[in-house]
């Protein structure tokens, strides 16, 4: 029994606790920020202040992780985010292919308990910081209310992934709210104050058919006039979760300090929006169904922005320019949203898209003014305008792996954030990145302690594409489709498809390609043909005559024709993939971008893949074959698809494809890391879509690594990651090791993108 009485008062139990690091904010940033850093020796608290990690993609908002993919909607090929983010949704699909919010949550709380560096927090909010100097940030402050604890924390590096950027702001960081004029960076998309300069907040739910009649009794609060909802005619009983992201409000008001003045009028709206559905008589399908889950915090998209070096800006993004000290990328449309949100009659988003990827400098990644204070997630150093692209979690994600390795190379070198952009120093970041899984574009990795760089390579065999076998199915050109493939400057090697006509018809083909390596646009028609069919079945042989000037993708586009239709094959293989000019609306894809010609915005045309088991390839043969998979390409710095496929494939009819790395003289070897093929073109939705796969067809299920005795060093099964990094017991002394692939998980040919030995 405990009785006690203290007049003068109490003070909370404190506990003090000391890092090297400490990341504030467990979204999904914050998660890859920490994991990052813990994995390579540096100690990590991470501070979050709700009871689950991943922010809005948790179960408490339940908005999907995107970024540079978009649903697999714009011209993003292969652009999934890499790195740890990589990881948690290559998992969640091994897991969780249903897209349950709560299995998503125990592989983000798995992956930050597994780390011995990183002390985890939650349930904490930091309310306080106590500064050295002027732009030195000494400790924070953070209560726990479920333990009634404050926490004083120390480190020499802080991360504020909060999202508001809480300390950043108590720190004196500069920031933003709002809008920039068009004058300050020359953003043509900067938005009037008519249309407003923030975006919103947005509360969801979730519905279930319980099988019999339900009623619902609306609280005495939700919106009684659902017409207020100049959008109302666009509800139906079926959409739930964050396909109902434009039930947004706030833009008007702060979106820091009146976040609870959002969220009763966003649940105002949702239950609403339900008496509507339920009880309007308009949706009978609706009498057995009621609300499973209705979001209890809403998902915020913007409040403050802080100031780096370096602010990105809308030309970034358009024109894809270069950054010397990239160190991640985005792909996400420039998506702005008129502020009155829900109850605007303007439409719920206005989204432009680039041709291609875009670099995120380091120097948008800290503080200009706090010296030891770096920024993580959607607080990044953008404008306005282009923060429409850079809030999304992916991206976030992205830029928030660097912050992780940049502060390793801070502690390691006993530097602070600006100090890296020492050219030594930065490409160090950009390499140790790159080994980690993170890609950023036109970076290839110089990996000085790799040693299959001074091995010799062989393999079993390397595919050449010389048919893809039709399997007695058709693909109609009621819309037109192309077929990406990679080729070396040259040349148009002789094609042959195959083609089915109703009747007597033409077939018009266009061979495109991009008009940078950069992207995979088809904007460069580089010839076309008008082809004479006669009814029915027949062999379409395609000659060019024309050169490509350097190496990439050629698209050979099939326009729409609905008296055609081409024979399709089941054959999928790493780096080559149907497109189609379809419509997208959910991204604003409408076959083709035709901005007005004052935003600062590209024309182009969309050409998308179909989500397996759709999106086949076309059945085709090519007498000369495509021989652009060979063995070098796992030392060549690149671990995807770009310009051209970097990856190593062996014939499909190989029944023991390997790979043998022999060195001249024996190697004593520590570490391997292998990169497989995850489908970087999969955007892995963790929530909402319910996906056929577990595990990408073209990634290696199981392998076996030998010494030169042939002898096992280490066997793996069940693999659905894309890098696989051993770490050896013991090491081993060797003077050659040999891969075995033991197949895919979709039967394609199998390959790697690299093999690493230190």
């Amino acid at each position: 029994m405990m009785k006690e009485q203290a007049s003068i008062g109490r003070q909370l139990k404190t506990h003090q606790y000391h890092a090297d690091l400490i990341v504030t904010g467990g979204g999904l940033a914050g998660v890859c920020c920490a994991v990052t850093a813990a994995r390579e020796g540096v100690k990590v608290i991470l501070v979050q202040d709700r009871p689950v990690l991943g922010g809005n993609s948790s179960s408490e908002v339940r908005l999907w992780v995107l970024g540079a993919t978009s649903h697999m909607g714009n011209n993003n090929r292969w652009a999934r985010e890499g790195g740890v983010a990589d990881e948690i949704l290559t998992e969640n699909m091994w897991r969780n292919s249903d897209g349950n919010p709560l299995i998503y949550d125990t592989i983000l709380l798995e992956k930050v308990t597994s780390e011995s560096n990183i002390r985890l927090l939650l349930n904490t909010a930091v309310f306080e910081v106590t500064k050295k100097d002027a732009d030195v940030i000494e400790q924070v402050r953070a209560f726990c209310s479920q333990n009634s604890t404050l926490y004083e924390l120390t480190a020499p590096l802080f991360c504020d992934a909060s999202g508001d950027g809480i300390v950043g702001f108590l720190a004196g960081a500069a920031f933003r709210m709002g809008a920039e004029s068009e004058s300050e960076f020359g953003e043509k998309f900067a938005p009037t104050a008519e249309y407003g300069e923030l975006l919103g907040h947005s509360l969801y739910f979730y519905t279930k058919d319980t099988g019999r009649p339900t009623v619902f009794v609306p609280p005495a609060y939700a919106l009684k006039d659902i017409t207020a909802i100049p959008k109302y005619k666009r509800i139906n009983s079926q959409d739930h979760g964050c396909q109902l992201w434009w039930i947004e409000y706030g833009g008007r008001l702060d979106t820091v300090h009146e976040t609870e003045t959002i969220k009763w009028e966003l649940w105002k709206v949702v239950y609403g929006i339900w008496d509507y559905i339920k009880n309007s008589g308009l949706f009978p399908e609706a009498d057995t169904m009621t609300l499973e889950w209705v979001g209890q915090i809403p998902g915020k998209r913007e409040s403050r922005r802080f100031e780096g070096d370096y602010m990105l800006r809308q030309q970034d993004i358009i024109e894809q320019r270069e950054h010397y000290d990239a160190v991640a990328y985005g792909g996400w449309s420039i998506d702005l949203h008129p502020a009155d949100g829900v109850f605007s009659e303007k439409p719920s988003c206005n989204q432009w898209h680039s041709k291609g990827l875009y670099q995120l400098p380091y120097r948008c990644f800290y503080s200009h003014n706090i010296s030891n204070l770096f920024l993580a997630g959607r607080i990044i150093s953008a404008s306005h305008v282009a923060f429409g692209s850079s809030r999304v979690m992916g991206t976030g994600a992205c830029g928030a792996q660097a912050v992780g390795m940049a502060a390793v190379l801070c502690r390691q070198y006993e530097l602070q954030p600006r100090e890296l952009l020492n050219p030594e120093r930065l490409n160090e970041l950009q390499s140790r990145l790159l080994r980690r899984g993170q890609y950023i574009p036109r970076i290839t990795a110089v990996d000085k302690f790799d040693i299959v760089k001074e091995g010799a390579i062989t393999v079993s065999s390397e595919y050449v594409l010389r048919h893809l076998h039709p399997d007695g199915t058709s693909m109609h050109l009621n819309a037109a489709m192309g077929q990406m493939l990679p080729l070396k400057a040259g040349s148009i090697p002789m094609i042959t498809v195959y083609a089915d006509a109703k009747e007597d018809t033409t077939l018009q083909v266009s061979l495109r390609t991009s008009s940078k390596q950069v992207h995979h646009t088809p904007d460069v028609v580089l010839q076309e043909l008008v082809i004479p069919l006669k009814k029915g079945a027949q062999a379409v042989p395609l000659s060019f005559d024309i050169m490509l000037r350097e190496d990439n993708y050629i698209f050979i586009c099939f326009m729409k024709n609905e008296r055609v239709s081409l024979r399709n094959s089941s054959e999928r293989v790493s780096g080559i993939l149907s497109v189609f000019n379809k419509t997208n609306p959910a991204v604003s894809n409408y076959g083709a971008q035709t901005p007005p010609e004052d935003i600062g915005v590209e024309a182009f045309e969309f050409w998308c893949p179909e989500r397996r088991p759709a999106g086949k390839n076309l059945a085709m043969d090519i007498p000369a074959g495509i021989a652009l998979f060979g063995g070098e390409n796992v030392r060549n710095g690149i671990n995807r698809p770009t310009y051209q496929p970097n990856i190593w494939l062996a014939e499909k009819e190989d029944t023991d494809p390997k790979l043998t790395v022999s060195w001249k003289e024996k190697k004593i070897i520590r570490e391997i890391e292998l990169v497989f093929d995850a489908d970087f073109d999969h955007p892995m939705e963790n929530v909402i879509y319910h996906h056929p796969e577990r595990a990408m067809p073209f990634c290696v299920d199981s392998f076996v690594i030998c010494n030169d005795r042939n002898e096992p060093v280490i066997k793996v099964t069940d693999n659905h990651q894309s890098l696989q990094r051993i770490l050896l017991k013991e090491p081993v002394e060797t003077s050659k090791l040999t891969f075995h692939l033991k197949g895919t998980h979709g039967a394609t040919p199998a390959g790697m993108f690299a093999v690493r030995c230190y």
